[in-house]
């Protein structure tokens, strides 16, 4: 029998585990080593937990995918905080023309669905989900990455105050490498990895970046083994774990990056105003120096 699992639902909801005889296939894009669900030959699993994705056309791409690799008769389980898309989870799995058992449970919805022979609308949902090339942008991206359809305005606000980079470098949280192309323009560079929590962030980076000075690591940053070895970093931090708000992760990034960078290696960062970085920022580093403030963002320079 061939379970997946998306995501990492409550334990209330009874996930199924992840090791073990019999265990389920993680393949959430958002932990790293997991197995897409992109892999999944249509009618090849016999039962899905998914916790739903809040963005409308991720999760409907997830949603579709998982029905299509579901044999006829199969069970898909899935759920997802009220505010989160749990109250839409009904009308847009009718859409699919399945029937649906729905109940509330932990301040989630839950639908349980049992594929049909047939449904409608599964290849347009994964259509408008999958990788694409956005217009306006000219990048590839993915609904689901971050600031998937644009350039966010705290990296479009680094860029503008760069300075030509020099030697070994990384992207810390890099998207799907809008700064990472900045970065690049400088000769000087000699390296730059670009690591994020994200596969399809990555996924995309290694089509938008095709620089042979440029690495990929499917990874979450703050795992990184602390080489103090880099000449630069740069870096967006999150600051959002699970939908919500979470300080520790940019604080996370700030240690992270201060135990990659070696004896002068300067980090370069943007964050959101009102998050709270200067104690971090001036316990890790040498010298910390404000380079910009405005759009709702502050930037610093950092020289360990």
């Amino acid at each position: 029998m061939t379970t997946v699992l998306y995501g990492r639902p409550p334990l209330v909801f009874d996930p199924p585990a992840t090791s073990g005889e019999g265990a389920a296939i993680q393949t959430s894009p958002l932990i790293p080593g997991s197995t897409p669900l992109e892999s999944f030959a249509p009618g090849s699993l016999d039962a899905a937990m998914i916790y739903a994705p809040p963005g409308v056309l991720e999760r409907r791409y997830t949603l579709a995918l998982t029905l299509r690799a579901l044999k006829p008769g199969g069970r898909l389980t899935t759920m997802a905080l009220k505010d989160k898309g749990g109250s839409r989870l009904k009308k847009e799995l009718l859409a699919f023309g399945v029937e649906i058992a729905e109940d509330a449970k932990a301040h989630h919805r839950r639908c349980v669905v049992i594929r049909p022979e047939a449904m409608t609308g599964i290849e347009e949902a994964i259509e408008a989900g999958a990788p694409q090339i956005v217009p306006g942008l000219e990048a590839w991206s993915q609904p689901g990455v971050f600031a998937w359809d644009r350039i966010d305005g705290g990296s479009a606000l680094l860029a503008e105050v760069l300075p030509p980079l020099k030697g070994a470098g990384a992207d810390l949280g890099c998207g799907y490498g809008a700064l990472a192309t900045v970065v690049l323009r400088s000769t000087a560079v000699t390296s730059l990895k670009l690591v994020d929590l994200d596969r399809r962030a990555v996924e995309a980076a290694k089509r938008n970046v095709e620089d042979g000075r440029a690495t990929f690591d499917w990874a979450d940053a703050r795992t990184l083994e602390d080489m103090g070895d880099l000449d630069f970093v740069v870096m967006n931090p999150p600051f959002h774990d699970g939908g919500a708000e979470d300080r520790r992760l940019g604080q996370a990034f700030v240690r992270k990056a201060a135990g990659l960078l070696k004896k002068g290696g300067v980090l370069w960062l943007v964050a959101n105003r009102h998050l709270p970085y200067e104690a971090e920022l001036n316990a890790a580093f040498k010298r910390v120096t404000p380079v910009g403030d405005g759009g709702g963002y502050k930037l610093f320079e950092a020289v360990k």
